[in-house]
């Protein structure tokens, strides 16, 4: 009999949104053989025609709440208690619902696999009421979870210095990106940037995404084209900025695109992608980016450098991207995208990326405790260490740092 796994925090299937549900759909195209799936889905994002019972051997349950938002406390919460009566794993995407997790490890027997998504609490999106109750629950996941996964190392680093505990890294992939796509005369009709150089970025419209500063510099850069594609009006940031950037003859502002081969057109065909992200762990959009030969300019904080093995091209603020983009030459974006590329087929494939999380499943039913920074002979009694006189015992210390806090 298969082990039966709830996949909970997404907004559904098929994936048409962002990155956990990109990772939910290749799960169960990778896995469904394996394991009996349960996907919970958010029937705001779906109308009754979409609304399928089965999903490439995976079963949907529909929820009439918003995945994302306020809203994503009782949708994770309401999806974690109907996983409680027909899964044996739940394997939970993101913190939201984590405040019920101490129940069901106290009071069942139900086994819990939780990514933390990033250090959502740090987003400035965030109101300070939302950013106290994201850093409570982050805290809660990690404690009450069988075993907690960081996407990027520097995210790990995060969590074993502040919960002591190790988590487990396993990135995204990107091989699902279509490659090498020349476009057509109609493809040129409706995108005319196709015909020549241009730069690009995808990502949602947010502060911590920097998409004022990279509009900013190329605002000042006339002979530089920028294709941004992003969900400019979710947001008075996003509706400002597009209302004061789209007279640049040099700067496309477009508004999402979900169609798979039509991003990968606007995106393979660019020469050059700008990562504006300041805060997460491992983005979907950076390492598609990556898998798509594309040479990286991105924003300098250590999940981007962790990500990109610290090869690409890196800025803190508007001075340093532009000096970058002026300076750069063309064998300078050659050397940078085959770096790229060879990164992302080492480390962001799908089959890679589902053979951990199917090993992190089975880990569960034989794993009693996590794995703890401290070596085990710190749990001893000090009195007991002390009859020994052994000079390396006199001072057990956390791998990185034994005094350092969060």
């Amino acid at each position: 009999m298969k082990t039966k796994v709830a996949i909970i925090g997404t907004v559904g299937l098929p994936a048409k949104y962002g990155g956990f549900e990109t990772l939910t759909a290749h799960l169960v195209e990778e896995l469904s053989d394996t394991y009996d799936f349960t996907v919970y889905c958010s029937s705001k994002k779906y109308n009754k025609e979409e609304r399928a019972k089965n999903w490439k051997g995976a079963k949907l349950k529909y929820l009439p709440l918003d995945a994302n938002g306020i809203q994503s406390i009782p949708y994770d919460t309401l999806s974690i208690l109907h996983a409680l009566f027909t899964s044996d794993v739940l394997l939970v995407l993101g913190v939201a619902g984590a405040w019920i997790l101490p129940f069901v490890k106290l009071f069942t027997t139900k086994k819990i696999i939780i990514s933390i998504d990033g250090i959502e609490w740090k987003r400035d999106k965030w109101p300070l009421a939302a950013k106290l109750y994201l850093w409570w629950a982050e805290k809660l996941a990690v404690r009450f979870s069988h075993i907690d996964i960081s996407d990027n190392e520097s995210i790990q680093d995060y969590t074993s210095l502040r919960y002591k505990t190790i988590s487990r890294v396993i990135e995204y992939g990107a091989d699902h990106t279509k490659v090498n796509l020349n476009p057509t005369k109609e493809d040129i009709d409706k995108y005319p940037f196709l015909s020549e150089q241009y730069a690009v970025k995808v990502c949602r419209i947010e502060p911590e995404n920097h998409v004022h500063t990279i509009l900013k510099v190329f605002s000042e850069l006339p002979e530089k084209k920028l294709v941004l594609v992003g969900n400019w009006n979710n947001s008075q940031y996003g509706r400002e900025l597009k209302q004061k950037y789209s007279g640049f003859k040099n700067i496309d502002l477009l508004d999402p695109i979900y169609n798979q081969e039509a991003i990968d057109l606007i995106r393979g065909n660019a020469a050059l992608y700008i990562h504006g992200h300041s805060a997460g762990g491992t983005n979907p959009s950076l390492v598609e980016a990556m898998f798509l030969g594309l040479p990286i300019i991105s924003n300098g904080v250590s999940y981007n450098r962790t990500t990109t093995e610290h090869k690409a091209y890196y800025f803190s603020d508007e001075y340093e991207l532009k000096n970058i983009i002026t300076n750069l030459t063309q064998e300078n974006l050659q050397a940078c995208a085959i770096q790229m590329k060879k990164i992302a087929e080492r480390r962001y494939t799908w089959e890679k990326i589902a053979k951990k999380y199917s090993h992190l499943i089975e880990e569960t039913f034989v794993s009693e405790k996590k794995i703890k920074v401290y070596p085990l002979i710190s749990e001893l009694d000090k009195s007991i260490l002390g009859k020994y006189n052994v000079e390396h015992l006199k001072n057990i210390k956390l791998f990185n740092e034994a005094n350092k806090t969060i």
